[in-house]
């Protein structure tokens, strides 16, 4: 037994420098058990006591410790000298720190509600992310189905050369015909999207003659069938303001949004006006005289009125 201890004797400790390995970390850090043959002991500093202890990573703590109550020191002796200038009555430059200054403080908060509105928006984010899932899954619609004036980009570029621009035969192919595209309506140049409305404008609607063309005289005069035309020669100025109150309408609606314009030909000015779809005056009294004489075709007439004011609400 006494040959084997002296077999596995270990070597007596090193007096000399350490020498160099190959392939040696350059940011050696210690751990036990390691060979000091192999990797040299780390530079040693002062803790929060005064001690000296090793800077590898299980001693981090302590060392930030300790610069910190480094920190608070100084800041206490700065904090002193002040009050020492203040006491003897002398002028304090405006480049010396502050510890107790309020602005200091004031950049604290401001970073503390900065940190609260990131984690506002990440809030608001995360469900406005819900809610667009659950319409995809509930209506198959990330708006649920809304396909009103809001969603549509062209409403935040307000002003109205952002539009699209159109030549008569391609705002014809927006008459409602193709369901896959959108519907749209042009009054006096002015294009906008009546696609929320197919059920009027749309075809078999009570307005679908205005679809896909600048029907601009007939909102005007009325005659819906007969005027499918943007002249507006030979109105008069009750018929022009009703042109102008219909385009405020759609200017402002929540409902439909503004696409672009339509670019018109010139028009002749030799052509013929669009003639009127109302009968001339004097067959208009004829007419109004024989109506007060029957009871039936006034009631009639009036039913006729009430659903041309019930079409006009669809609009």
């Amino acid at each position: 037994m006494s040959d084997e201890k002296q077999q596995f004797k270990l070597p007596p400790p090193r007096k000399g420098a350490f020498p160099p390995t190959i392939g040696a970390n350059p940011n050696p850090t210690s751990r036990v058990g390691d060979d000091p043959e192999l990797e040299p002991p780390l530079p040693k500093v002062k803790d929060s006591y005064g001690r000296m202890i090793s800077t590898k990573k299980a001693n981090q703590p302590f060392i930030k410790y300790a610069k910190w109550k480094e920190e608070q020191a100084a800041i206490e002796e700065r904090r002193a000298k002040r009050a020492e200038k203040r006491k003897r009555g002398e002028e304090l430059s405006d480049w010396e720190d502050d510890p107790d200054d309020e602005t200091r403080r004031k950049g604290k908060k401001s970073n503390e509600e900065e940190s609260a509105l990131v984690v506002f928006l990440k809030t608001l984010f995360v469900l406005f992310v819900v809610f667009a899932l659950s319409g995809k899954f509930i209506t198959g619609s990330f708006v649920w189905g809304y396909d009103g004036k809001w969603i549509h980009w062209r409403t935040y570029w307000p002003f109205e050369g952002s539009g699209s621009l159109f030549t008569e035969q391609m705002l014809a192919k927006y008459d409602g015909s193709n369901p896959k595209l959108p519907l749209y309506l042009a009054i006096d140049g002015d294009v906008y999207d009546v696609s929320a409305n197919r059920r009027t404008y749309g075809p078999g609607g009570s307005y679908h003659l205005m679809a896909g063309i600048d029907a601009a005289r007939s909102f005007g005069t009325g005659c819906f069938r007969d005027h499918r035309t943007h002249d507006l020669r030979g109105m008069d100025e009750d018929e022009l303001k009703s042109v102008q109150h219909w385009k405020k309408f759609f200017k402002q609606s929540d409902k439909y949004p503004f696409v672009g314009k339509v670019i018109h030909p010139p028009i002749d000015p030799k052509s013929p006006i669009p003639k009127s779809c109302k009968p001339p005056p004097q067959a208009q009294d004829e007419q109004q005289n024989n109506n007060n004489n029957n009871p039936h075709v006034t009631s009639a007439q009036q039913q006729a009125t009430q659903g041309a004011a019930n079409k006009r609400s669809d609009l």
